[in-house]
């Protein structure tokens, strides 16, 4: 069984709220871990559904740079949103980077776009068809 996925953070409060204001996650909890130096929060759709995503943040990493799309080892996360048009809308208002507007693979296929969080992961949001 899938449990979780975890993502490097540089600002948890940030990335937090982004989270749970436009993807709809809700923080269970978040905890320091002395051992490394490290903070993380553990976040999950409201309903319950799916697996959890772990927010990871180290005190002592001062670089925060994601690789080029074309370096990049890890692809993106993926969130179903009810309403493609309403949250791109209130993404924008907010500055968030769209990085892939809408678009279909098939005439009848869902619709995908893609964005990125505070620290440049690549989310992909998905409604369905």
């Amino acid at each position: 069984m899938f449990v979780h996925a975890s993502i490097r953070v540089s600002d948890m409060d940030n990335s937090i709220a982004f989270y749970e204001k436009f993807l709809n996650m809700k923080l269970l909890n978040r905890r320091e871990i002395p051992e490394n130096q490290a903070e993380i929060a553990f976040l999950q759709d409201r309903q319950a559904k799916g697996a959890l995503l772990e927010l990871t943040f180290y005190q002592d990493q001062k670089k925060f740079i994601q690789a080029d799309y074309e370096n990049r080892l890890f692809d993106h996360l993926a969130f179903q949103v009810e309403n493609m048009g309403k949250t791109l809308d209130a993404m924008r208002t907010q500055g968030v980077t769209i990085t892939d507007e809408p678009y279909r693979l098939s005439p009848k296929g869902s619709l995908l776009a893609f964005i990125e969080d505070p620290d440049g992961t690549l989310i992909e949001l998905i409604e369905k068809a």
